[in-house]
């Protein structure tokens, strides 16, 4: 099966003519010859970003993925391909409506118009995964309804083994496999796509991120309607509002987009940092801008997580990097495993340095960001610095969100928009806010333990060796009472806290 599908991605590249896309930057133009000589028969009539776009919608939804990323990178791109792939965020060829009305009755076990009092049999958007539907409920209320594409699973396998294998031979072929760990990067992608056609799950992502931003100034999320909501079908709140990429149209609503912009790095952060839970999957078509200037966030199939710990060495080498304390950003990551505990921080420091200290003090529109993360992939390499994997998702939401601002507000400084909220931040999590935070989470584990201390510092008090000398029984019963003492002042202390607590 894999090898039908390997055939299948070099007959579609080859079709579309990406082979020539390739070739072209070959100096003599020899390679392109012979490989047109090859394929005598193929006609190339279309534009190459056309072309290229075509043959991801061809290969399916792995693909159509890795263009909506690529879409977000003019920086990287050529306009005529950037402008191209953005047709994949939210106009790739929907499923036939009977396929779609088949779907409703598959899940309720009766049709459309038995469980809507309205349902448009014409999607008004259609992404890799799903496609969606406006309907009204019987109660008249307006929702939009997500509808998995059929027979998915299938080919989404069959991609991600492909992809294994690719990975799988990186490691074993390529100098840096191991370290660039490009299985494990495969497994927490297909770990996120399964997720993605669950809708079930992507409903109670949906639901977290309200509430997480419930009464916020800077994004509305939809609400959930639960009752209809099945593992291949979602039903939520029908959201009225601009699509980001509409800069033209914002304007004339009279949006502010350099206070828009600014705000996209705000909601990311408080999504990362606060609540450790982030819509992975920010590009320009999941995103709509409504009346008041608020962002709407629409599908929810990619968010993440990260811990604690993570979260700690992210915002210190943030922090790290606006406050160009390189020495800190070295010293974070030997700290936190991802650089080797033989790496000298100095010479670390030095490279850091001379990636990103020429990109400070400019606006986004001066910065190549394609040049820089290159330069970092190679320093990377030079000192052995393992990718984590667990990071993958958020690296391409914080590209997401530098495309978006790039085309909102070229003169956006993202490290200036960024510093102040990562120091408030930190501030919480090392000051006294934090320290009475950690207190509030452990209230209820000491609730518990208290009332148990009198009886275990009596059971130290009373165990003693019988076989051993007097002199050490004197000894181990000074330690205990000792022992006893500094556990009744905890007991005394934490009780003390907890009272404060409950009686706030």
């Amino acid at each position: 099966m894999r090898l039908f599908r390997l055939l299948k991605i070099f007959s579609v590249a080859s079709r579309y003519g990406l082979d020539e896309m390739v070739l072209e930057h070959e100096p003599t133009g020899t390679l392109v010859r012979v490989a047109n000589a090859l394929q005598f028969w193929r006609k190339l009539d279309a534009p190459r970003a056309v072309r290229l776009r075509q043959a991801l919608e061809d290969l399916g939804p792995i693909f159509v993925k890795f263009g909506q990323v690529l879409s977000t990178r003019r920086d990287l791109l050529p306009a005529d391909i950037a402008d191209e792939l953005a047709k994949l965020q939210d106009r790739v060829p929907p499923f036939e409506s009977r396929l779609a009305l088949a779907e409703i009755e598959k899940a309720y076990g009766r049709p459309a118009l038995q469980v809507f009092a309205e349902f448009n049999p014409v999607p008004v958007a259609s992404a890799s995964i799903a496609q969606v539907h406006f309907a009204r409920l019987p109660n008249g209320t307006e929702v939009a309804v997500k509808i998995l594409r059929p027979g998915m699973l299938p080919v989404i396998e069959h991609d991600l083994a492909l992809l294994d294998t690719f990975a799988a031979l990186l490691e074993r072929l390529w100098s840096d496999g191991k370290r660039m760990k490009p299985r494990e990067v495969v497994a927490e992608f297909a770990k996120y796509l399964h997720d993605e056609l669950d809708l079930m799950r992507e409903a109670a992502n949906a639901s977290q991120l309200r509430r997480n931003f419930a009464g916020s100034n800077l994004l509305i999320v939809p609400e959930i309607h639960w009752d209809w909501c099945t593992s291949t079908v979602m039903v939520m709140e029908r959201m009225h509002g601009t699509p980001i990429s509409h800069i033209a149209a914002l304007k004339a609503q009279g949006i502010d987009l350099k206070k828009l912009s600014a705000a996209g790095v705000e909601i990311f952060f408080t999504q990362v940092f606060r609540d450790g839970l982030f819509h992975a999957d920010m590009h320009p078509g999941n995103i709509f801008v409504a009346a008041d200037g608020r962002y709407i966030a629409l599908d929810f199939g990619i968010v993440a997580t990260l811990t604690d710990t993570d979260k700690s060495y992210l915002a210190q080498n943030f922090l790290g990097f606006f406050n160009r304390d390189y020495k800190r950003v070295a010293e974070t990551h030997i700290e936190s495993g991802w650089a080797p505990k033989d790496t000298r921080p100095d010479e670390f420091e030095a490279a850091i340095r001379a990636v990103c200290e020429p990109i400070f003090d400019r606006p986004l529109k001066e910065i190549s960001f394609g040049r820089v993360l290159l330069r970092l992939f190679q320093t990377s390499r030079r000192f052995n610095v393992e990718i984590q994997p667990q990071l993958v998702m958020l690296q391409k939401t914080f590209l997401n969100i530098e495309g978006l601002g790039r085309q909102l507000d070229p003169e956006l400084d993202l490290w200036e928009t960024a510093k102040p909220y990562l120091e408030r931040w930190m501030s919480e999590q090392v000051g006294w806010r934090g320290i009475r935070q950690a207190v509030e989470h452990e209230a209820p584990y000491w609730a518990r333990t208290l009332p148990q201390l009198p009886r275990l510092i009596h059971q130290s008090l009373a165990r003693s060796p019988a076989s051993d000398p007097l002199p050490v029984i004197e000894k181990l019963v000074a330690e205990q009472q000792m022992q006893g003492r500094w556990l009744m002042l905890i007991a005394l202390l934490l009780a003390g806290i907890l009272a404060a607590l409950l009686l706030r």
